[in-house]
């Protein structure tokens, strides 16, 4: 599976980034100086720069307008999919002073567990990922920490969470109580689906360790 690499302005954790021979890079807006800090050369920069302040100087650079519908890291997800990239790792899109873009790249997530492909948001100390109506989701043993599920839009209907402190079985989620906050890992498999609906899943990171397998409910 092509995996694409998305950086972004915000604060930035590096531990996960590791892209390897054949794995797509994208800047987006600002985050092309994370990039440069790393001596990481992007494959593509693209954005309004309303953040950057100016347009780089790179061989593929795609400029778009500020008044548009896409945040710049909401653009990059929408390039990486046309590329044929099923697995999107987002750095520099959760924290600093703009609360509205991390939430708005939380529902990035949402959009591409809605095309079939897999992605995370990669922050300092914590993972999100979406997991759609029909998938699951299994963490190594090796995790350890705070782990929580959110459902995002219509109710979650059949979540069940096993290896975990709090379990649940078919379970019904609403966007509306936030049921599933706080839960931790217990140094087993942990094991995460849902029948049909959205969740956001949360977790204390461990960047040594592998990001969780994704399969079938």
């Amino acid at each position: 599976m092509k995996t694409c690499y998305i950086a972004g302005a915000a604060d930035f954790a590096p531990a996960r980034f590791r892209p390897s021979a054949g794995d797509l890079v994208i800047a987006a807006d600002a985050g092309v100086l994370h990039l440069e800090r790393l001596g990481v050369k992007p494959g593509i920069v693209l954005g309004d720069f309303d953040s950057l302040g100016r347009v780089p100087d790179y061989p593929d650079v795609e400029v778009s307008p500020v008044r548009k519908d896409d945040t710049d890291s909401m653009l990059a997800a929408r390039r990486a999919l046309e590329l044929g990239c099923g697995r999107l790792l987002f750095f520099g899109c959760l924290g600093g002073r703009r609360l509205d873009h991390s939430l708005a790249n939380i529902q990035a997530l949402a959009w591409c567990a809605a095309r079939g492909a897999e992605a995370y948001l990669v922050g300092e100390g914590c993972c999100l990922t979406a997991l759609a109506g029909g998938e699951s989701l299994r963490f190594d043993s090796r995790y350890s920490g705070d782990f929580s599920v959110f459902c995002l839009g219509e109710d979650a209907l059949g979540v069940t969470e096993r290896g975990l402190s709090y379990g649940l079985e078919g379970a019904r989620l609403s966007a509306a109580f936030p049921l599933g906050v706080s839960n931790s890992f217990t140094g087993e498999s942990a094991r995460v689906s849902v029948e049909s609906g959205t969740l956001i899943l949360y977790w204390q990171d461990s960047p040594a360790l592998p990001l969780p397998e994704r399969g079938w409910a």
